[in-house]
C-alpha cells in the first residue's frame, strides 16, 4: 500500500504503518494537550493509542495465522487509522474455514480483555465499571474496555469487516457463494448508511467508516462476481499474445523507444526462449534517471519473476497478479513464454463474455 512505512517483520509478514496513522497519534497528543497542558498527559494519551493498535495488530495476526493453517498466505499488515488490514492472498474456499477465519481476530481480543480483566482482580487494582471507558479510568482498564469495544465493532454484520465476512460464510453453508457475498455486501451497505445518518447527527468518524463501509463491500462483492465469471477459464484464453520482449543486453534506451511505439507497459526479458525477468516500466523510469540510456536491460530488471502456467485457471492467477507490485504476468507453457496476463487484459475478455452471452458487457 503507498503511502506506508515498514515497522517490523513477524513471522514472515511486514507490518506497515500508512502514513495517515501519524495524523491520530497528533491529534490523539493535541486533544490531551489542550485538556491538560502536561506533557505526562500527552505521553499517556499516546501511550494508550499505540497500546491499543498493538491489540489491533494481534488481532490482524489472528487472522493471518488461522489462514495460515489452511494454507493461505498473508502478504502484510497495515495499520490505517481505523483499525488494521491484514492482506491474504486469498480467502479460504471452504465456507467454514472463512468464518473461523474471520472471527479468529475478535477472538484475540476477547482473550487480551479476559487477561487484563484477570489481572486486575487478582491485583486488586480493578476500579469500578462506571468509571472506566476510553479516556476514563486506569491506563489498562481503558485498553480492557477498548478490546471489548472493538469485539463488538467488528462483529457488527457491516461487510467487510470480520462479522459481515462471518455472515457470508455462514451464508455460504445454505447458497451460492456468489448470491452469499452479494446478501451480505447489501448488509455491509445497509449498515454504512446507518453509519452514516448517525455521523450526521454528530460523529463525522462515523461517516469515515461509513464510506469504507459501502466502497469495500461493493468491491468485496464485484471481485467475487469476477472470480465467479471467470471459474473454468484456463489462462490460455484470457492471455494477451501480441507482446515485445526484451534481451538482457538490450539497453535502457532500447526499452524507452520500444516503450513509446507501443501500448506495452511492462516487457519480459528472455534468452533462449526462456524468461528470465521482467522490465516494468516503473523500474524502466528510474533506471533511466539513475542510469542513463546506456545501462543494460539485464542489470536493471526484475528478476524474481512469478509467472503463470498456460494451464492453470485464470481466477487462482488473477489472486497472485493482485498480490503483486508488478501488473504484468508472463505466461510459460512447458517453460517457453507463450503470452502475457493483465488486469486491464483480463477486464476486457470478461467485457467480451459478458457481451457474447447477452448481459450486455457488465
Amino acid at each position: 500500500m503507498t503511502w506506508s512505512w515498514k515497522l517490523a517483520r513477524v513471522g514472515g509478514i511486514d507490518v506497515y504503518v500508512h502514513a495517515t496513522f501519524l495524523i491520530v497519534v497528533a491529534s490523539i497528543a493535541l486533544l490531551y494537550w489542550n485538556q491538560s497542558h502536561s506533557l505526562a498527559a500527552v505521553v499517556e494519551g499516546v501511550g494508550y493509542l499505540l497500546a491499543l493498535f498493538a491489540c489491533i495488530v494481534f488481532h490482524e495476526f489472528g487472522h493471518a495465522l488461522t489462514a495460515a493453517r489452511y494454507g493461505i498466505r498473508t502478504r502484510d499488515i497495515t495499520l490505517l487509522p481505523i483499525g488494521g488490514l491484514a492482506r491474504l492472498d486469498r480467502m479460504p474456499d471452504v465456507p467454514i474455514q472463512e468464518l473461523w477465519v474471520a472471527l479468529a481476530g475478535p477472538a484475540v481480543n476477547v482473550v487480551i480483555a479476559l487477561v487484563l480483566f484477570l489481572g486486575l482482580r487478582m491485583s486488586g487494582t480493578w476500579e469500578p465499571v462506571e468509571q472506566v471507558g476510553l479516556t476514563t479510568g486506569g491506563l489498562v482498564e481503558q485498553i480492557m474496555f477498548a478490546n471489548v469495544l472493538l469485539v463488538g465493532f467488528n462483529l457488527l454484520p457491516a461487510f467487510p469487516m470480520d462479522g459481515g465476512r462471518a455472515l457470508r460464510a455462514l451464508l455460504a453453508t445454505r447458497m451460492e457463494y456468489t448470491r452469499a457475498t452479494q446478501l451480505a455486501a447489501s448488509i455491509g451497505q445497509g449498515m454504512a448508511i446507518l453509519f452514516a445518518f448517525l455521523g450526521l447527527l454528530g460523529n463525522p468518524m462515523l461517516l469515515f467508516i461509513a464510506l469504507f463501509v459501502w466502497m469495500g463491500a461493493g468491491a468485496e462483492a464485484s471481485m467475487v462476481q469476477m472470480k465467479s465469471a471467470m471459474a473454468g477459464i484456463p489462462v490460455r484464453n484470457a492471455m494477451l499474445t501480441d507482446f515485445r520482449t526484451l534481451m538482457p543486453s538490450n539497453t535502457l534506451g532500447d526499452a524507452a523507444d520500444l516503450l513509446l511505439t507501443g501500448s506495452q507497459q511492462d516487457f519480459p526479458v528472455v534468452a533462449n526462449g526462456r524468461i528470465q525477468g521482467i522490465l516494468t516500466r516503473h523500474d524502466l523510469v528510474a533506471a533511466l534517471t539513475r542510469n542513463g540510456r546506456h545501462a543494460t536491460v539485464g542489470e536493471n530488471m526484475r528478476r524474481e519473476c512469478p509467472t503463470a502456467d498456460a494451464t492453470e485457471m485464470l481466477e487462482n492467477v488473477l489472486a497472485r497478479l493482485q498480490g503483486r507490485d508488478c501488473h504484468t504476468m508472463p505466461v510459460v507453457d512447458r517453460g517457453t513464454l507463450v503470452g502475457l496476463l493483465t488486469m486491464d487484459n483480463v477486464g476486457e475478455f470478461l467485457m467480451i463474455q459478458a457481451a457474447e452471452k447477452g448481459d450486455g458487457g457488465r
